[in-house]
């Protein structure tokens, strides 16, 4: 996987994802439209390119950039629009921690849970796209810790990393009435057992907290 293979945005078909919640035995479907998501998660590289900061513990270009707060992917995201000329998609409050999302800009966002579900599964029923040492990085075979994006298959779309490695922040609060601004983590770490990598897998971290398995990826609307 080279340099721009790693950069690149893939166009994903619309579609429908049912969600679900083991705490409350919860379930809802979501209608998805046309976006584009990024082929891995961000690098190190990328980030340090376009933040001009280094924050992960264990260092390496080709790794996926950790340590990261959901706060800090959301200023990511705008940085690299404003990088790009493009209009970003967050304003962020006075506080530095109420985020507005404008839903009509054509900048760079993180995906929400049902996206992120919608392209991992990649048109698959099951819990994984693939047998899970073929796809992903987990416990069983990371040897705890953390590897460069790309180096196990992607799945049918042309996605990697989608399970293992890092955990990836989406956009969607967890639940606001037990977790508050609490935001949803998907797709299982390094450092993760085997039944934490599955597609329907949901965790939760606070928007400032920063966890050396936690990275994530890009979003745009196709406009």
């Amino acid at each position: 996987m080279d340099a721009t293979a790693r950069h690149e945005m893939f166009a994903l078909p619309p579609g429908k994802v049912t969600l679900s919640d083991r705490r409350t035995q919860r379930s809802w479907a979501v209608e998805l439209a046309p976006y584009e998501l990024a082929a891995s998660p961000i690098t190190q590289a990328r980030y340090a390119e376009v933040t001009g900061r280094q924050p992960s513990s264990a260092q390496g270009d080709r790794l996926p950039v950790e340590g990261v707060s959901w706060l800090d992917a959301v200023r990511f995201c705008n940085a690299l629009s404003q990088r790009e000329g493009l209009t970003p998609a967050y304003r962020l409050h006075a506080d530095a921690e109420g985020v507005e999302w404008d839903a009509s800009a054509d900048g760079y966002r993180l995906p929400t849970e049902a996206e992120w579900e919608h392209a991992c599964r990649a048109g698959t029923a099951g819990a994984r796209y693939g047998p899970l040492d073929e796809i992903a990085w987990h416990r069983g075979n990371s040897q705890e810790r953390i590897h460069d994006v790309g180096g196990k298959q992607p799945n049918a779309w042309g996605l990697y990393d989608m399970l293992g490695n890092v955990w990836e922040w989406c956009w969607d609060i967890y639940d606001a009435e037990v977790y508050d601004t609490y935001r949803v983590l998907r797709g299982g770490g390094w450092f993760d057992e085997h039944w934490s990598c599955r597609a329907s897998v949901r965790r939760r971290s606070h928007p400032t907290f920063r966890i050396d398995d936690v990275g994530f990826r890009v979003a745009r609307f196709i406009h």
